[in-house]
């Protein structure tokens, strides 16, 4: 499997506020993170199955942070504080998970991937 290689989407950095060059390292340095770990991951792999079962366990982890910042929204609004921080992160997560199935053929990969771990669970596809 090839390198991935993730980054931080011009939208994102331009929906923070003025005064959110924190943030927006912060999110660098984050992305740089997950990068670097799954590079880690595939190089380390013996085989491209284990290298996308590590890939989808990243997104799994992308996809729990979701759903934390997206719970922060109507927390923060109901505080009445602005959500803008809470919604940049959402997004970048989500954005990070398009970017790793939009990589190469990884997509289909990951598809069957998730299939095979529904399947292994004992759960099967007429039960969903």
């Amino acid at each position: 499997m090839d390198e991935i290689s993730l980054g931080v989407p011009a939208p994102i950095l331009d929906s923070l506020p003025e005064d959110g060059q924190a943030a927006a390292q912060d999110m660098q340095r984050a992305v740089e993170g997950w990068e670097q770990r799954i590079n880690h991951a595939i190089a380390e792999a013996d085989d491209d199955a284990e290298a996308t079962g590590y890939v989808l366990d990243a997104i799994e982890r992308m996809d729990d942070r979701l759903e934390t910042y997206d719970a922060f929204v109507p927390e923060l609004r109901a505080w009445g504080q602005s959500p803008i921080y809470a919604i940049a992160w959402r997004n970048l997560m989500a954005d990070l998970i398009g970017q790793l199935y939009d990589h190469d053929d990884l997509g289909e990969r990951l598809d069957r991937e998730r299939t095979h771990r529904v399947v292994d669970d004992g759960i099967r596809l007429r039960d969903l």
